[in-house]
């Protein structure tokens, strides 16, 4: 903060803005230190007031389910009396966020498997011209069918992860619309 930030702060404001975003307490030694540099000391108690009214802002169930569904973490600082409510409903936000999570996994996997496996078929192509190349010795024929036996093998590897990744996927797929239609009824 600056010294005209801390000199002319409504420290009741920031406190309020600070509870409704879920920051914990020790963000008021982060203003303190701030403004010790400008030799202002904040104002503890109108800053706990704000603090105080932004969490009940903050700790409301609709705030927990969004931030779990986005995998952020929450900071265990709503009051005792609305945390319950706010846990619920951050949890389930978050085990939507980790079957979202699932799917994405497998999605990304199966592409990385299938350029891996565009990769290989493109190197059995050049094996089998070069294996097929008037210039090619024997020496190098019989190697190049040792990596096409290599990449053969790699390639069939690939095509079975392929396939396990596509039913895990389809699995994910499911546990995730099985799940969000479940937290359509929650009302979040």
């Amino acid at each position: 903060m600056s010294a005209d930030e801390c000199l002319t702060s409504n420290w009741q404001m920031i406190g309020f803005e600070d509870g409704s975003r879920g920051y914990g307490a020790e963000r008021l030694g982060q203003h303190r230190k701030s403004c010790a540099k400008h030799g202002v000391t904040p104002d503890l108690q109108a800053y706990r007031t704000g603090r105080a009214e932004g969490l009940r802002d903050f700790c409301q169930p609709s705030r927990g389910y969004n931030l779990g569904t986005r995998g952020a973490h929450y900071n265990g600082v709503c009051p005792s009396e609305m945390e319950g409510d706010f846990l619920d409903a951050y949890r389930a936000g978050y085990r939507l966020y980790e079957l979202q999570a699932n799917v994405n996994s497998a999605n990304y996997q199966i592409k990385a498997k299938h350029n891996e496996l565009d990769e290989i078929k493109e190197l059995i192509r050049e094996k089998e011209a070069l294996l097929i190349a008037s210039e090619t010795t024997i020496q190098d024929r019989i190697l190049t069918l040792a990596d096409l036996k290599d990449l053969s093998e790699r390639t069939g590897q690939l095509e079975t992860e392929i396939a396990v990744l596509i039913d895990d996927r389809a699995r994910h797929e499911e546990q995730l619309a099985n799940y969000q239609s479940t937290v359509a009824h929650f009302g979040f």
